[in-house]
């Protein structure tokens, strides 16, 4: 069994309440550890591996992304893993940090036509793979990535995210 120790911290935005937030963070997350332990034979550590998520605004997220990617626009999710680590290897004690900014959450699900829990759990699942290493630079790695993440989604009762938009 794979147990997420996972830091939730709302710093800004109207998002709902830290338990609330808990509560959708532990079935996300503990479903997509257990879904890349399952299919990818991913290695986790016998203790608890920590994540940290962080709910806050466009404009924080906006500050962070010209930081640390040179790109000063907000974005809907960004992801800081501790290690670097790649897909398939089994990572440390610490996965590293998702960030997510409410408005650019609550647009895109709304331009999407989708419930904004649904795409914030897809943002969620998205931002967890990054963490293991996943990306979607290279048009291979997109596909095994998107595949990942129409396969959790699936699990979590969602359908494929990819099917009419386009990758996140």
């Amino acid at each position: 069994m794979t147990t997420l120790d996972i830091q939730i911290s709302v710093e800004e935005g109207d998002w709902l309440s830290e338990d609330q937030l808990d509560a959708v963070c532990q079935r996300v997350l503990g479903e997509s550890a257990a879904f890349l332990k399952r299919e990818e034979k991913q290695p986790f550590p016998k203790t608890p591996t920590e994540v940290s998520l962080v709910f806050t605004d466009d404009a924080s997220i906006r500050a962070i992304n010209a930081e640390w990617r040179g790109q000063d626009k907000p974005t809907n999710v960004l992801s800081f893993p501790a290690y670097p680590i790649t897909p398939g290897k089994r990572p440390g004690p610490m996965l590293g940090d998702i960030i997510l900014a409410h408005e650019t959450v609550a647009r895109e699900a709304e331009e999407l036509g989708k419930p904004f829990d649904d795409h914030l759990t897809h943002l969620l699942v998205h931002g967890f793979l990054h963490l293991f290493g996943y990306d979607h630079i290279e048009t291979d790695d997109a596909e095994r990535m998107e595949t990942l993440e129409t396969g959790i989604l699936a699990s979590l009762g969602l359908s494929d995210p990819y099917g009419d938009t386009d990758p996140v």
